[in-house]
């Protein structure tokens, strides 16, 4: 396991004991730190504890159920708190998401839970969200006309279909297009500006507001980001 893992499997393991408890309904995130928080669940299940479980995709689902992690619907029952990883974390804790292409299904865990923590190594933190293309969801047929609409609206932005080649599907079946603005500035109006063109399903830029925790693994061990 290279330092970089350790570090993932760190703060993942940490956020699931510091947060989940016997009879803990949690959301699960997608992604290469979400997945330790994942094993973390099922080892804890193992162990005796009633925990279930809402995964944010289809990823999440199959290592639940390798794990023998109870899986419930979103909206079954109230989610206590929910865990993922980041791809961009600024000072505010406003976020980017959606390098694992379930920024839809993670965005509705995350508003609807009591609590999300999000968990991070340092090299996500960042002063500015945008070094990091913004992923934006597109119902297929729209994907050239969002295109055109994000260009217009944003001289200069780089747009690509993710997976140009071989397009890449959400688990709703959507597109996605990876789109460098460069330094984002005020990240809850870019997402209800790009929102508001008719075709697109989401972005991947959250709300500072949505955040509760941010747990970062550094040298010196666990810690919580302060925000500002």
């Amino acid at each position: 396991m290279t330092p970089a893992d350790e570090a993932k499997r760190a703060v993942g393991y940490a956020a699931v004991d510091r947060f989940v408890r016997d009879g803990t309904c949690v959301g699960l995130g997608t992604g290469t730190t979400a997945h330790w928080a994942i094993e973390r669940v099922g080892q804890r299940i193992a162990q005796g504890e009633r925990i279930v479980a809402v995964a944010t995709s289809a990823a999440t689902e199959t290592l639940c159920v390798k794990l023998e992690v109870p899986l419930i619907a979103l909206g079954a029952r109230e989610i206590d708190v929910a865990i993922d990883g980041a791809d961009e974390v600024a000072p505010d804790w406003a976020l980017t998401k959606g390098g694992g292409g379930a920024m839809f299904r993670e965005k509705a865990v995350a508003l609807a839970t009591r609590a999300f923590v999000v968990i991070v190594t340092p090299e996500k933190l960042v002063e500015t969200l945008g070094a990091f293309p913004t992923p934006v969801e597109v119902v297929p047929f729209s994907v050239g006309v969002v295109a055109a609409a994000i260009e217009a609206s944003y001289p200069g932005a780089r747009i690509r279909r993710r997976g140009a080649d071989s397009p890449y599907v959400t688990d709703n079946g959507n597109a996605i297009l990876d789109c460098a603005f460069g330094p984002i500035e005020d990240p809850v109006a870019l997402d209800a500006s790009l929102r508001d063109i008719h075709g697109v399903v989401t972005t991947g830029l959250f709300a500072p507001s949505l955040t509760d925790v941010v747990l970062i693994a550094d040298p010196t061990g666990i810690r919580e980001l302060s925000r500002s």
